[in-house]
Parts: structure tokens; sequence; C-alpha cells
């Protein structure tokens, strides 16, 4: 790969600098040869923050921006590889776009600061390394010289990786967050920003089985997403339709793994609704998320609900019991008495002397459920912890 050492302006980059608003983007500069963020690129994420602000005080103070990265395509036109975020934010200062406030908390737009102002923004020098090489050499060092500032995620990476018009369409569908009427669905079910491409990588990880970079290589010509949008439709309407209250802990569960699970089955919503107002009421339940495939799976395996605590009519069960052999043995009913010498290793505790434990540990995944009950003397459950 080779690379050629230049300098701009910034009012040679925003010539003819456009920002799409639905996107969120910065599309081109220098009067339309270099093109902004390039498919590759990950969302502008500095819109609105005291990042963007911080790129204009830097200028207006004299400030290096840093080196910036553009790669030279065999047309010899240009792309960003490495600072559309800081190319952005001047270029939507200067087109008006947003206005910088004073310490008195004035906003400052670039048309109304002073010209001495407006030209040492203008003429400030941005320096800027051109590189020209294959598309893996151009790929890898975009993967390199982005390990700094703000990192790219597992699927911004993937973006670069697998560009082309596969993540185009991805990205138009499932990283606009500023006009998409079904994000307040999304967001019942699913965790994550748009701009940062994690709901497109839910979608992906949904429909590839969680082998999304396999996926995005097998489909990375493509034109659409229909099969990711389908599947990822799917889900969502199925879940919805099984669970038609909309509670927190819905938010991040692995829903594409529960759909392929159990959505075969045919569920009752106003049965499952009621079961799952039950669970939320029960004060043993520790873990909430679980409920919801608890449910889904029969209400069996009750390690997904986290229960510690034994309830009064386990805890009287395991008692009696113990109490019974304990007395045709002639040993005590706590099982750690009985077995040492000490000299309670006859004595025949009360209920009220006695604590129910996990025979196997509760936090290595010991349900709490009778077979795993066993009652213990204050003294020696205290002294046995979690073990």
């Amino acid at each position: 790969m080779q690379t050629t050492l230049t300098t701009y302006t910034v009012q040679q980059i925003c010539e003819d600098f456009e920002y799409n608003e639905l996107e969120g983007k910065g599309l081109f500069g220098l009067a339309g040869k270099l093109t902004i963020q390039p498919e590759y690129q990950r969302s502008y994420i500095y819109l609105g923050t005291p990042s963007e602000t911080a790129v204009i005080t830097s200028l207006l103070k004299g400030y290096p921006l840093g080196l910036i990265y553009f790669n030279r395509l065999d047309d010899g036109r240009l792309e960003v590889l490495d600072g559309q975020q800081r190319i952005t934010s001047f270029g939507r200062y200067v087109t008006g776009k947003f206005a910088i406030i004073d310490g008195n908390g004035n906003p400052h737009y670039f048309d109304a600061l002073p010209s001495d102002q407006q030209d040492l923004i203008l003429n400030s020098k941005i320096l800027v390394y051109e590189c020209e090489g294959k598309e893996t050499e151009i790929k890898e060092w975009f993967k390199t010289i982005n390990i700094k500032g703000i990192p790219l995620n597992e699927q911004e990476l993937r973006n670069a990786i697998y560009s082309g018009p596969f993540v185009t369409a991805g990205k138009a569908v499932f990283s606009n967050s500023t006009s998409n009427s079904n994000l307040d669905k999304w967001r019942t079910f699913v965790k994550g920003a748009p701009n940062r491409q994690e709901i497109w990588e839910t979608a992906l990880r949904w429909v590839s089985e969680d082998k999304i970079d396999d996926y995005m290589s097998l489909h990375r010509h493509d034109t659409g997403i229909t099969e990711v949008k389908s599947y990822f439709d799917a889900v969502l309407d199925w879940a919805s339709r099984v669970f038609t209250t909309t509670r927190a802990e819905m938010c991040g569960l692995d829903w594409g793994r529960l759909y392929r699970t159990y959505h075969h089955k045919s569920y009752s919503a106003t049965s499952v609704d009621t079961d799952v107002v039950a669970l939320y009421g029960d004060p043993y339940v520790t873990n909430k998320s679980g409920v919801f495939e608890y449910v889904l799976g029969g209400q069996t395996d009750l390690k997904l609900l986290q229960i510690r605590v034994f309830d009064k009519p386990t805890r009287i069960t395991a008692y009696t019991k113990q109490t019974k052999d304990a007395k045709d043995r002639n040993t005590s009913n706590c099982p750690l008495c009985a077995i040492g010498p000490s000299p309670n290793n006859t004595k025949l505790w009360p209920l009220s002397e006695m604590d129910a434990d996990h025979i196997s540990a509760w936090s290595t995944g010991g349900a709490t459920v009778t077979f795993n009950c066993q009652m213990l003397c204050s003294t020696h459950n205290k002294a046995k912890g979690n073990h």
C-alpha cells in the first residue's frame, strides 16, 4: 500500500459539503470528490455531543485535529478512511447545522462569528495521508488506525470488512434512528443503539444463528436484505403475540434463540400473561428475565428463575423426613452434627433452630427444589456458607 502526505484546508474539504439529516451522516466534500462516510465507516456518533463542539473549539484555538486518512480509488476519487467524525463535525458547523455555546450560554452559529474567526476555521490546515492499495490492504489499515479514540465495535468492523450493497441495504433499514417508525417496537425487545449498528447486529445474529461473519460473507454482494428483515420481523411479531404485556426485562433477551426453540408450540396469550404476572409477584423469583423462557418451556426449568430461598412447605417436608430418619438411626437430624464427634451428634433440633440449605450449591447451579434441600442446624449452616 502506498501513502502520500498532503494538506487541505477546512474550506477545501467543505466545498459542496453534504449532510444527510435523514440518515445522520456526512456524504460528500471536496467539491463532490470526497465520500465522507463510505459504507464500511460507522455512523456519525458525534451528533449533539461535546465531541462535536470540541472539534470547532480546537479549530478556533489553532489546535491540530490530528492526522486524517483518505483512500484514493482507481478513478481518482477519495473516501475517508479515518476522520469522518471530525470532518462531518466541521462540515456541519460551517454549513450552519449547529451552534457552539460560549461561556455565558450564548449560541454562536458559523455565519454569526466575526470574520476573523470564520477565516481561522476555514483556513485551518488538515493533514491528510492519502492511501492507495488493494481492498484487503485498505480494510486491514482501516481496522488498525481505528483502535484509538472511540473504538469500533464488532459490527462496525464487520461492516467495513464486508462492505458492499448488502451492508448498504442493512444500514438503511436498521441504522436510521431519526425516522424509523418501528424503533419503539424494536426497543421493547432489542437493546442497542442503531447508529452503532447494534440492532443490525442483532438482526444478523438471529437469522445466522450466531454465525454473523459467515452470513455476511455469503451475502456480501446481495442487493437487498429480505431474509434478514423477514426473519427479524417474524421473531418480534411472534414475541409480541405470545407476550402481550410489555415488560422492561424483555429487552435484550435472545429472542432469536427463543423463537427457534419455541415458535412451533401454541400458547394462549391470556394464560401466558397470567403466569407471568404470578411469577413476577413471587418473592422467591430473583431473575425476572428468566420468567419468559420458563413459561415458554412449560415451567420446568427452575434454574431460569434463580430461586434461592426454599419456601415453607419445602422446609417442613425436608425437616419431617430428616427427623424421622434420624430417630430411626438414633442420630441428630442435622446431617453435619450426626457425622461428627460433637456432643450434638444425637440431638434432634427443633425446626425453629434449623435452616434450609442447598445440597448442591445454588451458586454452582443447584436448584431450589425439594430433592436439593437439607435442613442444618443454624451453626453448621452458617459455617457451610455457599459450599
